[in-house]
């Protein structure tokens, strides 16, 4: 590895859905692409966790997420609106990682929040509820212009999202983001 790769920040994608033709996959995957020289970007695997329950103590797929998030210098969520709040699948994983409350490896973790609809309000209440649920577990989410993509269906090609102001508004946010986390670094 590299110099300038291990320098690089870590940067942890939770993609809020499952379907392989998702707008969320498809804005997740154009971020990271368009981040790769920012950023050393990983994805989170959330559709492996079961349904939470306080009762299981040691399963080997809510220990990688929590050891992902551990490791992750910030993490960037990127999530579709369901019937006005984030996705089960979402709220699931982080239900699992915000264990022991107030202690978990979400505590002071930098976040950013990026919301997809095929809707006209492009998730904006999915993104307040998601927003809110993190400050609860106290991680520090980066105070930015929102990043919404309304109408989400209609601007994938390829797999990606294909909307240049979108992709071009949204890598202004989170290379700011990702300047916050170097920061964040330096000063830990």
């Amino acid at each position: 590895m590299n110099a300038q790769k291990e320098s690089m920040p870590k940067i942890l994608f939770m993609v809020g859905s499952l379907r392989a033709a998702s707008a969320s996959k498809a804005m997740a995957l154009s971020m990271a692409e368009l981040l790769a020289d920012e950023a050393e970007i990983a994805f989170a695997d959330i559709g492996t966790l079961p349904h939470y329950n306080a009762d299981t103590l040691d399963n080997p797929q809510v220990a990688a997420l929590n050891e992902a998030i551990r490791s992750a210098d910030g993490l960037v969520f990127v999530t579709p609106e369901y019937n006005y709040s984030i996705p089960g699948l979402l709220k699931n994983a982080i239900d699992w990682a915000s264990r022991p409350a107030y202690n978990s490896v979400f505590v002071n973790k930098p976040c950013f929040v990026i919301s997809v609809s095929g809707g006209a309000l492009g998730g904006v209440r999915a993104q307040s509820h998601l927003k809110y649920i993190l400050n609860g577990m106290l991680a520090v989410v980066f105070p930015s212009l929102e990043v919404v993509v309304p109408h989400a269906n209609d601007k994938i090609a390829d797999g990606r999202i294909a909307d240049q102001a979108i992709l071009s508004f949204g890598r202004a946010r989170l290379v700011a983001f990702i300047d916050f986390v170097r920061g964040q670094a330096k000063a830990a």
